[in-house]
């Protein structure tokens, strides 16, 4: 019998490239899907035949309601070694081994720091204009040396932002609800008293805290309102952590001077979506981390997953 295995979310159909899949090709048919499935019938009617299923990250729910729908399914492949949107006792009950990869902070530490210049010195609107003939010079940059850097949450990717952060000659100050400032002084970091002095003193704000229940909605109407007028958000993390409706009503009326955005309430971005248009707004489609060597993490752990299961052999089981 030879097993079925989908890959979903391969929107640049690169995920034969970045690992090597012939070691399952007598025992394992694998099939590649570029377009995301919006709804979950047509996630239950598309993996139906499938043994295997490979998903990135977070983008795809795997509720009990689906996964009761997809009786063949023996195997759930997650890139990275957490996962909130699988029903974990729903798949064990229905006899599916959920596993992981390892994945990098490495990127999405990067992108933040991409997006944080892009909006500084106004390069998408300057690029835009040179190429297209515009006005030579219409942007004045905003300086990052001596000016305050504040994230939301200091963990395995924040404390790297701050090192970057320093370098620059930023004053970097952290704060999260169980943030000590043990932690923060081991990385030079000032601990801010509040979230709300975190909010009203720094002149850039990168989120970078895991969502859970007390971090939902985190930054809200009133909170955003405690920004500069001057000063830039960053979220490279989870879009509910920001009230997006929020965010788009202080981006239109100018209440501050930027926002850079890779996640969303819904990915991918329909085609009439209010943040396409944006003002004010550098958005990339979630790609913190979408990376070389992520992927080759990514995709060729995921083929080391799948010969260990057909081996008998252990997996990496996801926390």
């Amino acid at each position: 019998m030879q097993f079925r295995c989908a890959v979903l979310d391969d929107f640049q159909n690169v995920a034969s490239v970045y690992a090597d899949w012939s070691t399952l090709r007598d025992r394992v048919e694998v099939v590649s899907f570029t377009e995301h499935f919006a709804t979950e019938d047509e996630l239950a009617a598309a993996l139906a035949d499938f043994d295997f299923v490979v998903t990135l990250r977070e983008r795809v729910p795997f509720p009990a309601s689906l996964l009761n729908r997809l009786p063949r399914l023996k195997l759930l492949i997650a890139s990275g070694m957490r996962n909130s949107v699988i029903d974990h006792a729903a798949a064990k009950a229905g006899g599916v081994t959920v596993c992981g990869t390892q994945s990098s902070s490495t990127p999405p530490l990067e992108l933040t720091w991409a997006l944080l210049l892009g909006l500084a010195r106004g390069i998408v609107q300057e690029s835009s204009a040179l190429r297209d003939g515009g006005p030579w010079q219409s942007t004045v940059g905003a300086d990052l040396d001596g000016r305050t850097l504040g994230l939301l949450g200091l963990g395995k990717i924040g404390s790297r932002v701050a090192q970057v952060g320093l370098a620059f000659g930023m004053k970097v100050t952290a704060w999260s609800q169980n943030l000590t400032k043990e932690r923060a002084d081991e990385f030079g970091v000032e601990l801010a008293s509040s979230k709300e002095e975190l909010l009203s003193s720094s002149d850039f704000v990168s989120v970078h805290l895991a969502l859970g229940d007390r971090t939902r909605g985190l930054l809200g109407a009133a909170e955003l309102a405690l920004l500069k007028p001057t000063a830039f958000l960053i979220n490279t993390s989870r879009a509910a952590i920001v009230d997006q409706d929020a965010l788009l009503a202080a981006l239109h009326e100018g209440r501050i001077a930027g926002a850079g955005v890779d996640v969303f309430d819904v990915e991918p971005l329909p085609s009439g979506h209010p943040m396409r248009t944006a003002p004010r707004l550098l958005a990339t489609p979630h790609l913190g981390y979408v990376s070389h060597a992520n992927y080759e993490r990514y995709y060729g752990q995921a083929v080391e997953d799948i010969q260990a299961y057909l081996d008998g052999a252990p997996v990496r089981i996801l926390g």
